[in-house]
């Protein structure tokens, strides 16, 4: 992903994913601890957020499955790719977290990685699995709606 959006964000990384398999209720923005060389390779664009998830344990958010590949020009002290990454939110921001993963059915799911005023940041989503019958609804509606658009572009 390359350009600025206009809010001044850099994006990095997508979980197109998480869209296709869960209905997001409420976004929120997380700091991310990471280590040298991982903030590296997160520049270079070397992260994946496919089956990550973030979880509350004991007070704070961590950040599990998230693959950050190790940096290419690093040495024998790389990081580990799949470790546990301690996500950075406020108190109350965790408290109302935990209140609402204690919920059935919900979740807390990564959905972009990006760059803001230098300090990469992750978009966190309170997410509720969809069902397989949502996923095809979903589908149809996208369907539909990329057909009506080449209709009106077609007849103008």
């Amino acid at each position: 992903m390359a350009g600025k959006t206009p809010s001044g964000e850099k994006p990095i990384a997508a979980n197109k994913k998480a869209l296709h398999d869960y209905f997001i209720l409420e976004k929120i923005e997380a700091g991310i601890s990471l280590l040298g060389t991982e903030v590296k390779a997160i520049r270079e664009g070397r992260l994946n957020l496919k089956d990550s998830y973030a979880l509350v344990r004991s007070g704070e958010v961590f950040l599990l499955h998230c693959h950050i590949s190790p940096y290419s020009h690093g040495n024998r002290e790389n990081h580990d790719p799949l470790r546990s990454r301690k996500l950075l939110l406020h108190v109350n921001e965790i408290r109302r977290l935990i209140g609402k993963t204690q919920e059935k059915g919900l979740t807390l799911v990564p959905l972009r990685v990006y760059l803001k005023r230098g300090k990469i940041k992750v978009e966190l989503g309170v997410a509720r699995g969809k069902k397989l019958y949502d996923k095809r609804e979903t589908e149809r509606r996208k369907e539909a709606d990329r057909e009506a658009k080449a209709a009106v572009k077609y007849r103008r």
